[in-house]
């Protein structure tokens, strides 16, 4: 008998250490919606030690201040790549944009050229302040917007008519006198005001949408079929410039509005707003809004494919955001690299939580997938060292790029469906899990 008990213990203790190889040790430095997913993770450990993890989401101030002294192992992964800020500083954006598009200009031509004519003309302040004065006296009456080149959540936003507003602003009475000397050392971009946003009822509203890229070099990139319209909470109008409840779509600004309802919130559902499109406009204007998207995301991503830092431990979840005018010609106004994923809803809160669970099967830390797949939960492959094609693409019907690509932006996502499909189960997991 004990010659048995001795047997099972050993056993015990083989499959126990088992695990512990098998487990992804994970570091988290949010306390939102990521944290929640992760700990649900079958699998995956919560360490505290800095040097113990295999798995770290960040932010972007422990990346700047640990990524070069830390030691990672071959399987390791984190959530940001070195130099992120390439493409979501708002200077650096357009800088690299306007890069790109010149060399494609040089290259190949104005026609390519044209397809990077999706953001607005764009100078950086305080570099390119004569610039800016005179495009600005090109075009008098017309409205421009100032942002803080590295805030969010709209912060240091306000736009402006008159050049002395500018003036005024920097010797803003109200400040003390340390916000003052940040604010004129601090970097800006002045963006010429898109003054014929498309409105439904009356509103303003700008779209989240979520692009995953796993890798630069070659640049494969996801898109997630989720993401939403954010609105104003007050009838949009440029009688006024200085409200900020009639020209900021952030929820951080609109939930403070007086008439700001929190059990509605202030958001539709991507798949909301594709209905709505298509019933307003027809199936074929809705389809070109999205293929438009479609195409900020890959130029955009191209236009810094050369200046990241590419690195196999890396991945980044960017969030845009995109202005459609009255003439449904989406414009990209910025990147974030730090989405935000604290919920406003509980609808909000079941879509990041998605997202983030989509996520983490894309990075696929467990070594369940090909790597050849199209599509893993609410991700479609859109980007994979070249243009990905749908699966339904018949060949002899279309003709080199007009083949339909692989993007269903605002489409059902019917992800536990397909996850049940590709995923095998877990260790101690029966199905794939899911938050509803």
């Amino acid at each position: 008998m004990n010659k048995t008990s001795g047997y099972k213990g050993s056993h015990d203790y083989q499959r126990r250490l088992e695990r512990e190889r098998k487990s992804v040790r994970y570091k988290c430095g949010q306390y939102k919606t990521i944290q929640d997913v992760l700990r649900q993770r079958p699998g995956w450990v919560e360490v505290k030690d800095d040097g113990d993890w295999v798995f770290l989401w960040c932010d972007v101030g422990w990346l700047r201040e640990n990524f070069d002294h830390s030691y990672l192992e071959e399987h390791a992964r984190i959530n940001h790549f070195r130099n992120h800020y390439e493409l979501t500083r708002k200077n650096l954006m357009v800088k690299n944009l306007k890069r790109y598009r010149k060399s494609l200009e040089r290259d190949i031509g104005q026609m390519e050229a044209s397809k990077c004519d999706f953001f607005p003309c764009t100078y950086a302040l305080p570099s390119e302040y004569h610039l800016f004065v005179e495009a600005f006296r090109r075009s008098p009456g017309s409205t421009w917007i100032m942002k803080p080149v590295a805030k969010s959540q709209g912060k240091g936003i306000f736009l402006f008519r008159k050049l002395k507003d500018i003036m005024d602003w920097k010797r803003d009475g109200s400040r003390s006198e340390e916000q003052t000397d940040v604010a004129q050392v601090e970097n800006y971009v002045a963006q010429c005001y898109i003054e014929n946003p498309y409105l439904i009822g009356g509103r303003k509203f700008d779209l989240r949408v979520y692009v995953l890229v796993t890798s630069y070099i070659p640049l494969k990139a996801w898109l997630y079929r989720d993401g939403f319209a954010r609105f104003s909470s007050t009838r949009f109008s440029l009688s006024t410039i200085d409200d900020q409840y009639v020209h900021l779509t952030n929820v951080a600004i609109q939930r403070r509005a007086p008439d700001y309802d929190p059990e509605k919130g202030c958001k539709w559902q991507m798949q909301q707003l594709r209905r709505y499109l298509t019933a307003k406009h027809g199936t074929e204007i809705a389809e070109n809004v999205f293929k438009d998207m479609d195409n900020i995301f890959v130029c955009s991503l191209q236009s810094v494919q050369k200046v990241i830092i590419n690195d196999k431990h890396c991945f980044e979840l960017y969030g845009y955001d995109i202005l459609l005018d009255q003439n449904l010609k989406p414009w990209l106004l910025e990147i974030n690299a730090s989405p935000s994923l604290s919920a406003s809803s509980a609808e909000d809160y079941d879509m990041k939580f998605r997202l983030l669970e989509d996520t983490l099967h894309v990075v696929d830390m467990e070594g369940r997938l090909s790597g050849t797949e199209r599509r893993v939960g609410g991700y479609d492959l859109m980007w994979n060292d070249g243009h990905v094609y749908r699966d339904d693409v018949n060949v002899e019907t279309h003709g080199g790029s007009c083949y339909p690509a692989n993007t269903h932006l605002g489409c059902l996502n019917d992800r536990e469906k397909q996850l049940r499909h590709l995923l095998k189960p877990l260790a101690g997991q029966k199905r794939i899990q899911s938050h509803t």
